[in-house]
């Protein structure tokens, strides 16, 4: 049959392509997508140069055999364990009993933990004799069954049943290693051996091998074939006793040293070199890349290669060590052509990948879409500048630039328009392609597709805000400004309504509007929102509202298999729609590193997710990441306790590897105070493990979740404690729980014992006190029956005695009637004296007056014929002057009579003349101004005038009454000094 010259063009450059990928393939070239490396300096692990053996326990760490001793990683931190003579550890390998045997220099036993879980080493040298005690290096450690044989230059031990027996070479011991269960080792001169029934058997001749034919290292290659390394012969299958050369398909590598080997998958794996690093080879022995200097390693000469449980690779180097993250899902897109521009967007049109970046678009062929990250480093330039979006429309790629709106189809690019720089472009509904609105710094403009050229067809007129989020619908355009809020322009007369918190809106910064599933949304500080036709306002969509809730959300992308990408702050995410119900995964990995505020996603497929980074861009192979969703292991790494000074109570190791293995441990009550260090041994891009906690019989619940890797807890009380502990991953896979139990002993005087003892003392008081109170209750019976007599007799007593009172008491009333009966009179008789004196002193002061009116009289020499008459009534009256006395008996009675009145006047006030204290009397006994002036025979004016003299002596001030004063002189009533 005749192909036609059309198909034998197709034909032609299919072969073409192919020829060309065999060849890139062929030379081994790099790959636009970059491993995750990371490199471990001698300063970081804090040991030797030099690595030469590395392996894995079941809780993920990571064991070294370096120059300075075993080193061992967790993930977090690096610890250093030298063997007891300080020499090179060469070789490790764990045993069927869980021991990590180790061979170093003149020195080899195992590593294993001690009761408290600290990992300590144990010489087997001891069970040799004295002459096989020097034996150099021990190269190469090989576990068969349950023997464990140790490979040195000029001994091979077996170590069973605890017995170590030497099996000496012909010449000198060259490798030892395990081919498909059988173990079999090269002799310098005899070639290769193998091991049956405790004796050594030739297995391969010596004639047959190839000149200075060297094993460096062998790892299964299928069913009952091994493939072999060598020093300088290249790589070889080793089926049954046959050896036969494994064809490299690179001229370059063919005579390679190697120097170690380890299988990625049941196609690949990795053979390590002594001067170019590592190669990635498939079983047809192509090599696909080539892991050097120039792909960040940090130096070329390997010596070993480990693959851990995750597929991840270990490479124990010349000078340090390094891991590749093979099994990661997610790769770094920035080949030297991105001139480490920011990534924008990216699309794929026919058989071409378009890239915009900060720093241009450029273009990359492929044939195959199953993994993107392994094209060929070889990406074509097509525009340089800032470029901010990529958009599909027809056969063309329609680039969004600062300079401007361009069109790219196939290898070229035309600028439609330089006007002002251009976002994004968006068709309009119901124009079969043709239109499409574009948004730019100043607006939106619209475009008419004609086959090809771009035809301008203006602006949208009153809309001039800058337009980066744009889209459509049936019947609008839809448009938000982070700052503004969100435009709806209405199709076809281009009305314009904004959206902001007054119109349902959360706030009206920061909402971003974007097509999902065919329907537009808001992604907002607060949520989800779509718009509400019927209120014409903006409200929380329901359909998304039970699967992103309130989270505030910048970014949103659906892609072919209904998943919706996220971007959350600056966290990706997804929300898995594959299940019944929609699980929000995040990639944490990839926090901090994208973008941000020109945040893009691009899902072509669930193998190829593009998000654009700062440098570049991430691809994510969302299928295998989901498949690396797997159960992993937490597990207590150190318990110290600490009184002053650390005490390390656990070490983190168990023969058994198991993590939820229960450790039980006592301490005194006076190292109280617990350290706790953890770890999950999840190795690559930062996997966002959190821990959660629990403290039995102290916390009430688990913790928040966090990425702190230890925990304290101080001054417990005295009791029994579980410590339990569990993490998560960025998908919120949760491990398994490891627990820790241990007790804090009470002091002594807390003890059983003690308790037993305070019992005993208590209910030894107890005793006491019920007999002190027995008898002290007998006491007071008798006490109380002896009060009770002496009541009685008190009683009689007292009733006698209450009957003489009250005979006493009649005696006495009746005396105090008389009493008072003779007072009253006493006190009549007082009274009337007291009257009859006033009227002798009134007497007497008439006496005296007339006496002195009859002596002014004679004087006067009057009627001198009545002067005898006048003599002697004269002589008469002179009698009167004993009156004088009367006075004083008048005072005295006075006195008597008010209290000692006149005594106490005298007494306060010695000042007072005998006719002021007259004058007191008589205020006193409450007469008149006008009986005072008669009975001291002086004119009221001169009443007045001592009465005001008298205040003066007394001292007394105008408000005070002198007749109430006088009435309170003995009652002690006022204060009566001057």
């Amino acid at each position: 049959m005749k192909i036609k010259k059309s198909n034998r063009c197709t034909w032609f450059g299919l072969v073409l392509k192919l020829l060309l990928f065999i060849a890139t393939q062929g030379k081994g070239q790099s790959f636009i997508g970059q491993r995750e490396m990371v490199n471990f300096s001698k300063q970081e692990y804090n040991g030797g140069a030099q690595n030469w053996a590395i392996k894995q326990d079941g809780k993920g760490r990571i064991y070294v055999a370096n120059n300075e001793g075993l080193l061992v990683y967790d993930g977090t931190t690096w610890q250093l364990y030298p063997v007891p003579n300080n020499t090179i550890l060469r070789s490790i390998e764990f045993g069927k009993d869980g021991r990590l045997y180790a061979g170093a220099q003149d020195e080899m036993g195992y590593f294993a933990p001690d009761p408290a879980g600290k990992l300590v080493y144990t010489s087997l040298k001891p069970l040799l004799t004295d002459t096989e005690k020097t034996f150099a290096d021990v190269w190469d450690i090989v576990t068969l069954g349950d023997d464990v044989f140790f490979r040195t230059t000029y001994k091979i031990f077996r170590l069973s049943n605890n017995r170590l027996i030497a099996h000496p070479p012909i010449s000198s011991w060259l490798s030892l290693r395990k081919h498909h269960n059988q173990l079999i080792a090269l002799d310098e001169k005899a070639g290769v051996l193998r091991y049956r029934n405790g004796q050594w058997e030739t297995f391969i001749p010596r004639e047959t091998l190839p000149a200075n034919f060297f094993i460096t290292d062998m790892i299964p290659f299928g069913k009952d074939t091994s493939l072999v390394c060598t020093s300088g012969n290249g790589l070889y299958y080793l089926y049954n006793n046959i050896l036969q050369p494994f064809h490299v398909k690179n001229a370059t590598t063919g005579q390679q040293h190697f120097t170690a080997l380890t299988t990625i998958d049941a196609s690949h794996f990795l053979a390590g070199t002594y001067f170019n690093g590592v190669y990635l080879i498939n079983k047809q022995g192509w090599v696909l890349e080539n892991i050097s200097v120039k792909s960040g390693l940090q130096n070329n000469t390997i010596r070993r290669l480990f693959c851990d449980a995750t597929n991840n690779i270990w490479l124990g180097l010349d000078n340090g060590l390094s891991f590749i993250a093979f099994s990661n899902a997610i790769k770094h897109i920035n080949p030297a052509s991105f001139n480490n521009g920011g990534g924008y967007g990216v699309k794929a049109l026919g058989n071409n990948l378009y890239f915009a970046l900060s720093t241009g678009v450029l273009r990359a062929p492929f044939q195959q879409t199953n993994d993107f990250t392994t094209l060929p480093d070889n990406l074509q330039p097509l525009i340089g500048g800032q470029t901010w979006n990529l958009n599909v429309s027809g056969n063309n790629i329609l680039a969004g630039r600062d300079d401007g709106f361009w069109n790219i189809s196939g290898n070229g690019s035309r600028l439609v328009t330089a006007e002002t720089g251009f976002w994004t472009f968006q068709q309009l509904p119901g124009s079969a392609s043709r239109f499409f609105a574009a948004g730019n710094y100043r607006g939106i403009r619209l475009f008419e597709n004609n086959k090809g050229n771009y035809i301008d067809k203006g602006s949208i007129e009153k809309f001039n805000e800058s337009a980066r989020y744009l889209e459509t619908d049936e019947k609008n355009i839809w448009v938000s400004h982070p700052y503004r809020g969100v435009y709806k322009i209405s199709l076809p007369d281009y009305s314009i309504k904004l959206f902001t918190d007054k119109e349902g809106l959360p706030s009206s910064l920061n909402n971003h509007v974007f097509k999902i599933k065919g329907k537009i949304v808001v992604a907002t500080v607060k949520g989800i929102y779509e718009y509400d036709e019927r209120s014409g306002t903006m409200s929380p969509s329901p359909t998304y509202a039970r699967v992103f809730g309130d989270r505030p959300i910048r970014y949103l992308k659906d892609d072919a298999r209904g998943n919706i990408w996220f971007v959350q702050d600056k966290s990706p995410g997804v929300a898995d729609y594959s299940s019944r119900e929609p699980v929000i995964v995040y990639i944490s990995e990839l926090k901090n590193r994208i973008l941000s505020g020109f945040e893009n996603v691009y899902p072509f497929n669930n193998q190829n997710i593009f998000i654009g980074a700062e440098n570049g861009f991430y691809h994510i192979n969302y299928e295998k990441y989901r498949q690396n969703i797997r159960p992993f292991k937490v597990y207590i790494t150190a318990v110290k306790i600490f009184s002053g000074k650390d005490s390390v109570l656990y070490g983190g190791y168990d023969t058994n590897d198991s993590a939820v293995k229960t450790r039980t441990a006592a301490v005194s009550f006076t190292w109280n105070s617990f350290h706790f260090s953890y770890a999950a041994s999840l190795y690559g891009l930062q996997p966002g493990i959190e821990y959660s906690y629990y403290l039995e019989g102290f916390d009430k619940g688990w913790s928040e979740w966090t990425k702190k890797p230890e925990k304290d807890y101080t001054n417990l009380p005295a009791g029994s404690y579980t410590f339990r502990l569990k993490a998560k991953n960025n998908s919120d896979n949760i491990s398994n729980e490891c627990s820790y139990t241990f007790a804090i002993t009470p002091p002594w005087y807390r003890t059983i014992w003690s308790y037993i003892l305070y019992g005993v003392i208590v209910a030894f008081f107890l005793y006491c006190l019920f007999r002190y109170q027995a008898k002290k209750h007998q006491v007071k019976q008798e006490q109380r029956r002896i009060a009770d007599q002496k009541k009685y007799e008190e009683e009689q007593k007292q009733m006698a005695y209450q009957h003489q009172i009250e005979l006493e008491k009649s005696e006495k009333e009746i005396i105090r009637l008389q009493n008072e009966k003779l007072e009253n009179e006493i006190a009549h008789k007082n009274a009337e004296l007291a009257s009859s004196a006033m009227n002798l002193v009134h007497r007497k002061e008439f006496i005296l007056k007339l006496k002195t009116e009859l002596q002014q009289l004679q004087k006067s020499g009057k009627a001198a014929e009545e002067m005898p008459e006048l003599k002697k009534i004269l002589k008469v009256l002179g009698d009167e002057e004993k009156l004088n006395d009367e006075w004083e008996q008048f005072s005295h009675h006075f006195n008597h009579v008010h209290s000692d009145f006149l005594n106490v006047l005298k007494e306060k006030y010695p000042s007072l003349k005998p006719h002021e204290l007259k004058l007191c009397a008589y205020l006193r006994m409450n007469l008149s101004t006008k009986e005072i002036a008669q009975l001291m025979s002086i004119s009221v004016r001169g009443v007045e005038i001592s009465r005001y003299r008298l205040r003066k002596k007394l001292g007394l001030p105008t408000e005070t009454n002198l007749v109430e004063f006088l009435f309170d002189v003995n009652s002690g009533s006022r204060d009566l000094a001057p």
